[in-house]
């Protein structure tokens, strides 16, 4: 290799690393393994990971245990949509132009909006992309950013404004656990609110939405869990002007945080400053149906220094899952199963108030709600212990929150695990 690129020495080939940055110390490895040897090593490892499959989990906060049919695997793993990594030769990516497409579609009719793109990354870099956006078409320079947004999608957020010097105005919660409207500036480019938010409380998107125009911003609706979407009216009927967030309720395992799938939509007219880019469907010259990347405002096109973002991943095969996983259910399936979880999560809200457990809020809730349990820390200890994960501590990220557990029900829990839940809460 060396003698092919022409130089005599790994030195030679490092020459150009500063020499301050090279490190000549020995790599502490341990012995090579065959191939029997290291798979039980790497097993070992594996077998540490707890499984929400063997053990009850409660967990929210932003990934959430939904089921996903053998359908879905199946269908992604096909060599077919094993493409290449973006696809801009048409001709040769009709499939996964058309699926990329469909899950534009589909976003579009879970949002109440014209249109919508594809390739974000996850919740919180569609949140940011959705900030950008709004401060470009207002020419403003201020976010007002709920305090009920994802604690995580808040900081990536902030380091995407602070580069750029959009300032954030934090809109503080109310008493009822959702977003107090009633201080906004006339100054806002964007006022951004999650619903359900991060407490599991139903925001008032109609009410936030008129906040915002009568100050001449925009209003951002933001989900974390998408199968809300199909039970809650949408952000665009409410109206807002631009929906964004995670859809990794939709076909997406846990994987530990991810890699997941964000999606953005908008109004038609803010079309040209959607990040990312936009399939469309057009004839080919022989009048057959075809898809086309119709508009991509990156950087790496012909846009340059005045790109929309840089945003150059396709995240395809999470699109595709998450398309396949609507498509199975189609639109009374996904009803269903959101009533669903509705009703679970409302059968557990009841029991723990039968058991003491204190509701936090009365604001209405979906999947997700509040509570306080007396000396919270020893109780998840003790939960912990027997294999059961009771929710997230609400203390993690409000610190004035010591005693608040976010509890989240899908269709994944059955009532005995959440009986069992209670007795552990209120023992």
């Amino acid at each position: 290799m060396l003698a092919r690129v022409g130089v005599a020495s790994l030195d030679e080939l490092f020459a150009s690393v500063p020499a301050g940055l090279r490190s000549r110390a020995e790599l502490k490895l341990p012995p090579a393994l065959d191939e029997r040897a290291l798979l039980r090593f790497a097993g070992s490892f594996a077998a540490e990971n707890a499984n929400v499959q063997a053990s009850p989990s409660f967990l929210g906060g932003g990934a959430y245990h939904h089921f996903i049919p053998s359908a879905v695997d199946a269908l992604a793993s096909r060599g077919e949509f094993m493409t290449a990594y973006t696809p801009y030769q048409a001709e040769v990516s009709q499939g996964t132009l058309q699926m990329i497409f469909e899950f534009q579609t589909l976003i579009c009719q879970l949002t109440g909006l014209e249109v919508a793109n594809a390739s974000l990354y996850d919740g919180a870099s569609a949140v940011a992309e959705a900030a950008l956006m709004a401060a470009r078409l207002t020419r403003r320079t201020r976010i007002g950013v709920s305090a009920g947004l994802h604690r995580h999608w808040r900081q990536v957020l902030d380091t995407y404004a602070s580069g750029i010097g959009l300032e954030r105005v934090t809109l503080p919660l109310d008493a009822s656990g959702r977003t107090s409207l009633g201080a906004l500036s006339d100054d806002l480019a964007a006022v951004i609110v999650q619903s359900p938010n991060f407490v599991g409380c139903i925001e008032d998107l109609g009410a936030a939405a008129n906040a915002a125009h009568a100050r001449g911003a925009l209003a951002v609706a933001a989900t974390s869990e998408a199968l809300s979407l199909a039970l809650l009216r949408s952000p665009g009927e409410l109206g807002c002007d631009v929906a964004c967030g995670d859809a990794q309720s939709f076909g997406l395992p846990l994987s530990f945080g991810g890699p997941y799938a964000g999606f953005l939509a908008a109004r038609e007219k803010a079309v040209r400053q959607l990040p990312g880019r936009l399939i469309g469907e057009s004839v080919d010259s022989a009048g057959e149906r075809a898809f086309v990347m119709t508009l991509t405002t990156r950087e790496q096109h012909i846009r340059r220094e005045k790109a929309t973002s840089n945003i150059c991943t396709n995240q395809g095969l999470c699109a595709l899952r998450v398309t396949i996983w609507l498509a199975l259910l189609g639109r009374q399936g996904i009803r269903r199963l959101a009533e669903q979880n509705v009703a679970l999560a409302s059968y557990a809200r009841r029991e723990l108030a039968r058991a003491g457990i204190a509701q936090v809020y009365a604001t209405p809730v979906f999947n997700e709600f509040t509570v306080e349990v007396p000396k919270l820390p020893a109780v998840l200890e003790r939960c912990r212990a027997q294999g059961l994960q009771p929710g997230v501590p609400l203390a993690r990220f409000f610190p004035e929150h010591a005693n608040r557990l976010l509890v989240c029900v899908t269709e994944m829990n059955t009532r005995a695990q959440i009986d069992a839940l209670v007795r552990e809460l209120a023992a």
